[in-house]
């Protein structure tokens, strides 16, 4: 039988695409590793996920939690009942989860809160009621410098209540990556030298700088014909991003991949020449990750998280944001030069290794959680 200690997490979605689904899905496996060795109990909740009982297989892992499809007010009524069996450590996977969690909090006030701040969801003004909620949690978990000092700057956060723990690669993606030879590259994907890119083109992301890829081709391709660039992800501004591209005349060398299994997506990541993504809102870059892990040099933009990721010259190449020439310079750069290809991505393949392992992730996490009393006896 499961001891009091336990951990509820609500979480906006923990299925789907997108690196705040893979970082809660790796935050889950982590808490559900940590807690089985002090045979304690974990309650999930997902407000976007299908409704009903649901479970995530991560490796050994078969991790249940509940769905709620949406449903707001139900989502919020299980989160209260979950407060009734007082659990010792709440955590909101989201700033605009943080205000679920302050009312669980008064039904359990002794209950610590702990809330995940990715990115460019507190690095505006946050309304007055969720910034007040974020402002009452005992611990703001981020996972980039940049993010931190967002947080503390905009939100007026208080900095000794942040901590800064880097999102891991996924186990999985490291093992494609060990054995790419067996992957089968999807059939739409390009032959000939290829730049990938991977994200959500979405009308509300157009920060993730697609547009500035196919930009920069036209250029690219008078010196190297058989160049391609490959984006895979889905989103509503794909329409607008193939019309940039039909306009520019190289429609042709532009590759829409949507709907990608994990295993379709890695063999993309084996077979790409270069990654690229000149996103100026990454409050961390996991895709980033998962390029470094296949040896490849990545380029991206001087902002934002990503800036944690990379080092200059040294496991890729930052180029200032939203400058056209100098994303095409770096991305001929590296056409040009094979030497400087290698040695930048056997550096990302190095830094995978020392920063951003699963392991890693798990024993912050666990420092954090003691923090917040987690072994500690019960409140009588």
């Amino acid at each position: 039988m499961k001891s009091s200690i336990q951990i509820v997490g609500l979480y906006p979605q923990l299925t789907g695409f997108g690196g705040i689904q893979q970082a809660s899905r790796q935050m889950a496996c982590a808490l559900q590793n940590i807690l089985a060795r002090r045979d304690a109990s974990l309650s999930l909740l997902g407000l976007n996920d299908p409704t009903g009982a649901q479970t995530l297989a991560l490796g050994s892992n078969t991790i249940p939690f509940a769905g709620f499809d949406r449903a707001k007010i139900r989502f919020v009524a299980n989160a209260l009942l979950q407060a009734a069996r007082k659990p010792r450590i709440i955590i909101a996977g989201h700033p605009n989860l943080a205000q679920p969690a302050a009312w669980m909090k008064k039904f359990s006030p002794f209950s610590k809160i702990i809330v995940l701040c990715h990115g460019i969801d507190v690095w505006d003004r946050l309304p007055h009621r969720r910034r007040k909620a974020l402002l009452a949690a005992d611990i703001a978990l981020v996972p980039s410098t940049y993010t931190a000092q967002k947080l503390a700057s905009i939100q007026e956060f208080p900095g000794q209540k942040i901590r800064t723990l880097p999102w891991p690669i996924n186990n999985e993606t490291l093992k494609r990556a060990e054995n790419r030879a067996a992957l089968n590259a999807p059939p739409d994907f390009p032959s000939g030298r290829v730049i990938l890119a991977v994200g959500r083109w979405a009308s509300t992301e157009k920060y993730k700088g697609a547009d500035d890829l196919i930009r920069a081709l036209p250029q690219l391709i008078n010196l190297f014909p058989d160049l391609h660039l490959a984006l895979v992800g889905r989103g509503d501004d794909i329409p607008r991003l193939k019309s940039i591209a039909s306009n520019l005349k190289i429609s042709p060398s532009v590759h829409f991949l949507e709907g990608l299994t994990d295993e379709q997506l890695a063999a993309c990541y084996a077979r790409a020449e270069i990654f690229a993504l000149p996103s100026t809102g990454e409050g961390f870059g996991i895709v980033f990750l998962e390029a470094m892990a296949f040896g490849l040099p990545v380029v991206g933009a001087a902002a934002g998280g990503v800036t944690d990721i990379i080092e200059n010259d040294v496991n890729g190449l930052l180029v200032p944001p939203k400058n056209e020439q100098a994303l095409t310079q770096a991305l001929n750069r590296l056409l040009n030069d094979p030497s400087l290809r290698a040695r930048l991505g056997q550096n990302a393949q190095r830094a995978i290794k020392q920063k951003y392992l699963f392991a890693s992730l798990e024993k912050g996490l666990e420092q954090i959680l003691l923090e917040c009393g987690l072994d500690s006896p019960p409140p009588k």
